[in-house]
């Protein structure tokens, strides 16, 4: 559940076309920012908690519980109880604040996107195979990565300040002034997941699956998808500091002491929480393991 909510919204999509293939670009533009919509608002809540616990709010006590070796621990609020928690104190529809901001954020990415690969079109890649040299096989590599990489980085500006109003709208603020807070680390942590996911894949796709396996196009097809679930947990830290900087020192409760100090950069904070062991806070919302006081009976 957290490497899905850490995934990219661009560079990844389901294997083969279908509908979208049949209507046209047009369609299938339209199509997507559908999708992506209904994605977005399904899993608001989600991110929701999830933006509550980066940002350090516990309004909940910690419970006490036994590991799989039968010592006593002490577990956080999951997912399921931090969002009763919210609906009793602001209703169900406090479950969505800053939805709408995050919807329009979703569709000018996914429009922008679009617009970026009409203006500078890539023509179609042939798969690679074992059957290409290393240098053949690479270049296509490098050169389709490049391509989702000015997309993504252009879309991700183009859509950057709605998405610092929608975590503000989720910390009980819309921004004082919009700017581009956090920009960096999400823009560095989209690169690096699409370099790593794509040359991964890559490698496994040439080297590790042989084309004359009856199922080789369809083990293909997923390995990227596979690929970047496993990255976006390496990269997780550059979305957790991205999104504390968005609501860092700027007049909300949640960006100012106890909850974090006035970061000067996002170099700061990333130097900050990995001081403090934190850089993956917020990545699981199910099993939450708190800081285990000195006096805690461990009987």
């Amino acid at each position: 559940m957290a490497a899905m909510a850490a995934l990219p919204p661009g560079p990844l999509s389901p294997p083969g076309g279908g509908a979208a293939d049949a209507a046209g670009p047009e369609g299938a533009e339209g199509l997507f920012v559908l999708l992506g919509a209904g994605l977005a608002a399904a899993s608001h809540p989600l991110l929701y908690v999830k933006l509550l616990v980066q940002v350090g709010h516990e309004p909940l006590p910690p419970t006490i519980g036994r590991n799989v070796l039968g010592r006593k621990v002490l577990y956080l609020p999951g997912f399921f109880t931090y969002a009763r928690h919210i609906v009793e104190v602001d209703g169900k529809r406090g479950l969505f604040r800053g939805l709408t901001p995050r919807l329009i954020s979703s569709t000018l990415s996914t429009i922008t996107r679009g617009s970026v690969k009409k203006a500078f079109p890539l023509e179609d890649m042939e798969h690679v195979s074992n059957k290409d040299d290393v240098k053949t096989s690479l270049r296509k590599v490098v050169r389709e990565t490049s391509h989702e990489m000015m997309m993504q980085c252009v879309s991700r500006v183009v859509s950057h300040p709605l998405h610092v109003i929608s975590m503000r709208c989720m910390v009980q603020f819309v921004g004082r002034e919009v700017k581009y807070s956090g920009l960096v680390p999400h823009v560095l942590g989209d690169v690096i997941f699409l370099w790593c996911c794509n040359l991964l894949a890559h490698f496994i796709n040439t080297y590790a699956v042989d084309d004359n396996f009856s199922q080789a196009s369809v083990i293909r097809s997923y390995t990227k998808f596979v690929m970047g679930i496993a990255v976006s947990m390496l990269t997780y830290p550059f979305l957790l500091v991205g999104d504390l900087m968005a609501v860092n020192n700027c007049g909300l409760r949640a960006g100012l002491p106890p909850y974090a100090p006035a970061f000067s950069s996002w170099i700061h904070c990333w130097r900050y929480l990995s001081a403090q062991g934190q850089l993956f806070r917020g990545s699981s919302l199910l099993f939450r393991r708190a800081p285990i006081p000195a006096s805690f009976p461990m009987d």
